[in-house]
């Protein structure tokens, strides 16, 4: 049985070794995404166990009920790990992100003794009860918040965006592919996943050179190379500085001015569009590089960081510059957009004096 088992998945626990390996080794993630990737590689390999031995049941003409017993486990493992996975990549999802995958574990007990989701005719074959394909629904529908939330909250570049389809297409062809090709395909789907998350995970190694480890936005060198490779399609820039970091972090600790940088660049990630990209380029300054827009298309993005930033705590100044033939040079922009800035950011400091008693 043992050899059976390391046939059949050797490869995925040789990619599952070499994912500790790298989480040992790299040290960008914090303490708790970091345990809560160790937690998905030990349930990815505990799924792995359960499908073995399901199908090797059923090889054996094993008793129905021990099968149906880890098929219910089966059922209800798959969209747990799933949702998993977006707790581990987003790690301010609230743990209520399980719950749809918890109302599946009761249907699925309770399919044990009714047959409502899966059952097994008298030779053992599997029979679809009227929610049979409960379990791949829900598991598409997380797949699909996966893929939305990483999007949200990437820089828009085909360098992410391309790891994120990629996974996309592990997930897609882990609930299609069981139709298509047959059950033995089930097999198959715990390697689909750790791939899949695996090379994300790379993925994600790769582009620290042009990420800021704090906020997640691109960094100054990644602005640098953009202007120097794309001059000609940048027709608009946003220049954006927070307000007050200073005096968060001399009452409130530092802990506290990075989780307000860590904030509001969230807000600027679901602000942007994918013509619009993101940059960190000093403590509390950033910058939004806009490509091929009209000036109301700059306008309505200034429009919805307001929106987004309204939502917290915090206060940012804006200012943009906008060149309708693309012609200005960035340094020009950048100096306009910058002094707009700056006269966005005295008029709310002046209304701050205003308002002190």
């Amino acid at each position: 049985m043992l050899k059976e088992f390391l046939i059949q998945n050797w490869a995925m626990l040789l990619i599952l070794l070499a994912f500790v390996i790298l989480l040992r080794t790299t040290a960008f993630l914090n303490k708790k995404t970091k345990t809560r990737m160790y937690a998905l590689i030990c349930g990815l390999f505990l799924l792995s166990l359960i499908v073995f031995f399901e199908f090797y049941m059923e090889e054996q003409g094993v008793s129905t009920n021990y099968r149906l017993v880890l098929m219910a486990i089966r059922y209800s493992a798959t969209p747990f790990i799933v949702a998993f996975i977006i707790y581990t990549m987003a790690v301010d999802v609230r743990w209520t992100i399980f719950l749809p995958a918890i109302v599946l574990v009761v249907i699925n007990v309770v399919s044990l003794f009714t047959g409502v989701v899966f059952s097994l005719d008298e030779d053992g074959q599997l029979r679809r009860g009227v929610l049979g394909y409960l379990p791949y629904i829900l598991v598409g529908i997380y797949s699909v918040v996966l893929v939305y939330i990483l999007i949200k909250r990437s820089n828009k570049r085909y360098t992410e965006i391309f790891p994120i389809m990629f996974l996309c297409f592990a997930f897609v062809s882990g609930l299609i592919l069981p139709f298509v090709l047959g059950k033995d395909f089930s097999k198959l789907f715990c390697i689909t996943i750790v791939i899949a998350v695996f090379v994300h995970y790379v993925f994600s190694i790769l582009q620290l050179t042009e990420k800021d480890p704090l906020t997640g936005l691109l960094n100054r060198q990644a602005f640098y190379a953009l202007i120097d490779d794309d001059a000609k399609n940048i027709n608009a820039l946003v220049s954006i500085d927070m307000n007050g970091l200073k005096v968060i972090n001399d009452t409130e600790g530092h802990a506290a001015g990075d989780k307000a940088l860590e904030t509001i660049s969230a807000c600027f990630l679901h602000a942007a569009s994918t013509k619009e990209s993101v940059f960190r380029i000093g403590g509390d300054e950033f910058v939004i590089i806009c490509r091929r827009e009209n000036e109301d298309d700059v306008r309505k993005l200034i429009d919805r960081l307001r929106e987004y930033i309204s939502k917290t705590k915090y206060k940012c100044a804006i200012g943009y510059c906008y060149s309708p033939d693309g012609e200005d040079s960035i340094d020009d922009m950048l100096t306009i957009s910058d002094k707009k800035m700056y006269a966005d950011k005295s008029a709310f400091y002046a209304a701050s004096q205003n308002e002190e008693p």
